[in-house]
């Protein structure tokens, strides 16, 4: 009996061991990579989000969204993870999508268009020396459409319908991109953006950009935090919004958030604008 006793506790501590030694495994969601910029002169990091059912060796391709602020730091992580969650099988809402983050290092040289000055910055709150570099915008839509797109479309399997996400200078990047080369992305989320930039240059060049270079229909979602906080930003992307709207080639949300703030209303933004741009919309994995 004392010896079957002795069989079986052996069994069990064999079992525990076994069980503590089961190796870990790495979490990974997704993949880094540098791309070198002839035009920007510089490496890039990208930050790269994979459908869990993409395969090199079938013929599915896939939307992408591109992440202005999509360094590790910045927004990749928990926009990848939004788009996980809305392209679950029991949710449905959103299609199966590659996620491409794009480090924004020097985000205040590349997402502001050229002025001739910058005096206007100490009005909007801001000194001098916090801007070194900026008006650099025109060359980063050339690394985007000339560089990068064409990148993620040779080495990924890529539809050709494309969204894009921005933030305050990264919004106010988006609006430029949309007013400017409008055919350049399908579906626009603009939040909180920073439309103050020059003076307001693009909000009073909207109507004429947009008649000058909209020819095919786009789709924007415009999300702005508790106009308390920065009513001069709630009016803008309020003008802005109505300007859009009288256009038949755009289909324009407006979502007021007054619970957010100018800091945390890019993550409820786009969890919105999914919502939003896709209602109770089912999607085949």
């Amino acid at each position: 009996m004392k010896r079957t006793i002795l069989f079986f506790l052996t069994l069990l501590i064999c079992h525990y061991c076994a069980i503590g030694q089961t190796k870990d495994r790495d979490l990974t969601i997704g993949k880094s990579t540098t791309l070198h910029s002839n035009i920007l002169n510089e490496d890039r990091k990208i930050n790269i989000y994979l459908p869990d059912n993409y395969a090199e060796n079938d013929t599915l391709t896939y939307p992408v969204v591109y992440v202005l602020d999509g360094g590790m730091d910045e927004d990749f992580f928990h926009i990848a993870g939004i788009v996980r969650f809305d392209t679950q099988p029991w949710i449905a809402r959103f299609p199966n999508s590659i996620v491409v983050g794009i480090e924004g290092n020097t985000r205040r040289r590349d997402f502001t268009f050229a002025v001739p000055d910058i005096d206007f910055l100490e009005k909007e709150g801001f000194q001098k020396a916090s801007f070194p570099a900026y008006g650099g915008s025109q060359k980063y839509i050339s690394f985007l459409k000339d560089e990068l797109l064409p990148y993620i479309g040779k080495n990924y399997k890529t539809k050709t319908q494309r969204t894009v996400i921005g933030e305050s200078l990264a919004g106010l990047f988006s609006v430029e991109l949309l007013l400017k080369l409008p055919d350049l992305f399908d579906n626009y989320i603009i939040i909180s953006p920073s439309l103050w930039w020059g003076q307001q240059e693009l909000l009073k060049n909207t109507e004429r950009l947009l008649n000058a270079n909209l020819r095919k229909n786009v789709r924007v979602y415009l999300g702005v935090p508790n106009k308390d906080e920065d009513l001069r930003m709630y009016r803008d992307a309020a003008a802005f919004y109505n300007i859009l709207s009288n256009h038949k080639k755009i289909e324009v949300i407006f979502d007021y958030m007054p619970d957010e703030l100018h800091s945390t209303v890019i993550h409820q933004g786009v969890y919105n604008a999914f919502r939003k741009l896709y209602p109770k919309t089912a999607y085949s994995k």
